[in-house]
């Protein structure tokens, strides 16, 4: 058993399981942690930002990008608080973050001495965002209390893990045994019975759809081999986007899946929530629902399936097609209502310009790999009703959660973990400036994204609604803004301002080719609105 401080024994079992960088703030509650990582000599590196939303941010886009564990370490109380944004934004992403926070002296905890940076119960905030959170008390605890992190987060469905490290203990030495990587728990086996009932209600359906979200970014291949069998619709939303290449044509959007809503007589929901159509569009008594789900908690959320399969979507959707071989499906005939219905949901949405011709220049800029990051701006609405998408994890959104600002560190982040691949994050001005300050970040760790600021001098949507909504009681949406061109060139990166799609394509070509983090400034008015094809009304039940 070697004798080593708490920072010692915590990096050795976070690089035991696999981390090698953490997105970090220094702080003097976790001076020993920093110290533990200076003496690997490079095993164990720091990308250091600016704020610790940016570095909660940036470790939640190295885990949306590759779906792999990832780290960031902040001090207490405000600090910790500071990162819950993005900590918040990763329970609802399902990421694989480890949210680590210094801890005031262990013999301070919850006696309300007002120790620099204490607050009440700080495990009590972290335990309601995370799987599981835990905190080493001794050195001898760091390698257990990784470990049991890291089998919980991996374990089961996916979601944020947390850990606490007192300041004394990090600094404290003790005789420290080394704890490996703890087996994970197998996913439940999808069973006879259950495959068997879903496989009878997807032969019987004449209307069904397919929704296929974040629980099934590793199922692509099956869900296609799915779709080809049966002919069924793939729905792609937020973090679903790509499973299914959306120039397959049995692939749409959730805008598009509305005007068939009405008529469907069976959804099978693979690893997503269905949230919207259940609850908004409405179900009744002839709709059927068939639930694949490794998380059992979700099967009865919103409506009591009539078939659930609780098991990895991959393994039951393999398990589901083998189901079907030897039925009859009208493929053909499917396929072809597809393209119509396709066609023509893209002649109600050709009124969303300019922001259609722009992102028809990002996606022929990003290529078939590129990544877009999608920050809550109007071009970003109309993104995800309408920006192609060709592979799984490459358009990627805050979820649910919605949140505004976390476009800019997360695209850091994401660029960070897969810097072979284009990224690019669009934002309009408000929220770009939520996290302006990682610019600096850019520059300093040279991360090449590339940042699109859509600057309507306004939180435009809350300006529109101010207006179409509440009888145009505009009030604190209008922003007075930077010359964001003057900014990038104080942060040391390359600034364009492009006034129109083609300006926008030959900015995008230069940046893309220096290879070096660029801001692009946008200057756009009010634009058609969006939400009348993604906030609609119940049409059954």
């Amino acid at each position: 058993m070697p004798n080593m401080s708490g920072g010692d024994a915590a990096i050795s079992a976070l690089l035991a399981h696999g981390i090698d960088t953490i997105y970090a703030l220094p702080g003097v509650q976790s001076d020993h942690f920093f110290n533990a990582i200076f003496d690997t000599n490079g095993a164990m590196s720091v990308i250091h930002t600016r704020h610790e939303q940016g570095a909660g941010y940036m470790a939640l886009g190295a885990a949306i990008a590759t779906g792999k564990p990832s780290a960031y370490c902040v001090v207490p109380g405000p600090g910790f608080l500071n990162s819950t944004a993005a900590l918040c934004t990763a329970q609802a992403l399902n990421a694989r973050v480890v949210a680590i926070s210094s801890q005031i002296p262990l013999s301070a905890i919850g006696k309300g001495f007002g120790v620099l940076h204490e607050i009440p119960d700080q495990m009590a905030i972290m335990r309601q965002l995370t799987k599981w959170a835990g905190r080493a008390d001794t050195p001898a605890d760091a390698p257990g209390q990784v470990a049991a992190a890291f089998q919980a987060m991996l374990s089961g469905r996916a979601s944020p893990v947390g850990l606490e490290l007192p300041a004394d203990m990090l600094k404290a030495r003790g005789e420290v045994t080394p704890v490996a990587p703890l087996a994970v728990q197998a996913p439940p086996k999808p069973l006879p019975a259950d495959l068997e009932k879903a496989a009878d209600l997807i032969a019987k359906a004449g209307r069904p759809l397919i929704f296929a979200g974040g629980g099934a970014l590793h199922a692509g291949a099956e869900i296609k081999a799915l779709a080809d069998l049966t002919g069924i619709r793939v729905v792609g939303h937020r973090q679903g986007r790509g499973i299914l290449d959306a120039r397959h044509p049995l692939s749409i959007t959730q805008a598009e899946a509305y005007g068939l809503w009405k008529d469907c007589d069976l959804v099978v929901s693979i690893g997503s929530r269905v949230s919207l159509p259940l609850t908004v569009w409405g179900t009744d008594d002839r709709l059927k629902l068939v639930r694949i789900d490794i998380d059992e908690a979700e099967m009865a959320r919103y409506r009591k399936p009539d078939a659930l399969v609780i098991a990895d979507a991959k393994e039951a959707t393999g398990a589901l097609v083998e189901q079907l071989r030897g039925k009859s499906f009208d493929t053909k005939a499917r396929i072809a209502e597809s393209l119509r219905h396709r066609e023509e949901f893209a002649k109600k949405v050709s009124v969303l310009e300019p922001q259609l011709a722009y992102l028809r220049v990002l996606r022929e800029a990003l290529g078939e790999d590129g990544i877009l990051l999608d920050d809550l701006t109007q071009v970003g609405y109309v993104s995800r009703i309408a920006y192609p998408v060709y592979k799984p994890r490459t358009f990627l959104n805050s979820g649910y959660m919605g949140t505004l600002g976390w476009g800019v560190a997360t695209a850091l982040g994401v660029k960070h973990a897969v810097p072979d691949k284009p990224v690019v994050v669009i934002s309009g001005d408000g929220g770009f400036m939520y996290n302006v300050q990682e610019l600096s970040t850019a520059v300093r760790h040279r991360i090449p994204a590339i940042f699109i600021c859509f600057n309507d001098s306004a939180f435009g949507n809350v300006r529109r609604m101010q207006k179409e909504l509440h009888g145009n009681r505009v009030l604190g949406s209008d922003l007075l803004n930077p010359d964001f061109l003057k900014l990038a060139d104080a942060y040391g990166l390359a600034g364009y301002r492009a006034r129109s799609p083609e300006e926008l394509r030959r900015a995008l070509d230069k940046a893309l080719a220096a290879g070096e983090p660029a801001l692009i400034e946008v200057p756009i008015g009010e634009v058609p609105s969006p939400w009348s094809f993604i906030e609609v009304p119940r049409i059954r039940g």
